[in-house]
């Protein structure tokens, strides 16, 4: 009997250190990071993904296989390098980081080409990171803030801008005042320093060109890391080729200086 017990004590005793090491992160309503940070858990979080672009942030790194393995290897992930006027409106540069994984506490955009549905990622080991997630730039021309945020809990959508489930085939952020439903735990927003009035524009950088295909002989313009930090401006071409050899993101396009 004193053997059935102390085994069925040992049984709940590893049962709750388990507990204590697993992180289910909620994505309806949000979680609490603040007991967890720092500390490496095995964290698990479902989200339901529609077929073309979603949003994502998460308080943990994802390796770009494990990606692959649970979006499928023709995912996409990008994230905002920077932001510019390009006299329609805000465009939006989104450069292709998925070798890089995902980072905690960035936020980014998400293409899924499978069937919508709910898809469970599991990350052993995964050291939490309670921070805000965002990144924030300013509009070459306007001098507008543009931020990208992730809403750690539920949160309204009045004064923002998402990407809508309806009509995510472009990954398209559209003025969402009157989405009720506001935003869930780990998607992200859109949020402009004057008021969400302005039209904003997704441009997707690809392969790099070459700057003469970018620039004219007497145009100036801001140079951008692939980072979005900017690099100089109102360069002409010949400032821009005396930069450091390396990619550069020059209005929206990837450019490489050798």
């Amino acid at each position: 009997m004193k053997k059935i017990l102390l085994t069925a004590a040992l049984a709940l005793a590893c049962a709750g250190a388990s507990a204590q090491n697993q992180l289910n992160l909620s994505t309806f309503n949000g979680t609490n990071l603040a007991p967890y940070a720092n500390k490496t858990l095995n964290a698990k979080v479902a989200r339901y993904l529609f077929h073309g672009w979603n949003t994502i942030s998460l308080p943990f790194d994802v390796p770009s296989a494990q990606i692959n393995e649970v979006f499928g290897h023709d995912c996409k992930l990008e994230c905002l390098a920077g932001v510019e006027n390009d006299g329609k409106g805000i465009k939006l540069n989104f450069r292709d980081c998925k070798g890089e994984g995902i980072k905690a506490n960035v936020p980014y955009i998400l293409y899924y080409a499978g069937e919508a549905g709910r898809k469970t990622l599991s990350v052993p080991e995964a050291t939490i990171v309670d921070a805000k997630p965002e990144l924030t730039f300013t509009a070459q021309g306007t001098g507008e803030t543009v931020t990208m945020g992730c809403a750690k809990t539920k949160r309204e959508s009045k004064g923002m801008y998402g990407i809508l489930a309806s009509d995510n085939s472009e990954a398209a952020f559209v003025n969402v005042d009157n989405v009720k439903t506001g935003f869930y735990a780990t998607r992200c927003y859109i949020q402009l320093s004057n008021g969400n009035s302005t039209v904003l524009n997704t441009n997707h950088i690809g392969s790099t060109v070459s700057i003469h295909n970018v620039l004219k002989d007497d145009e100036h313009a801001n140079v951008y890391n692939v980072s979005g930090v900017m690099m100089a401006k109102d360069a002409t071409i010949n400032e821009i080729l005396r930069l450091q050899p390396g990619v550069y993101v020059i209005k929206g396009k990837k450019v490489s200086v050798k």
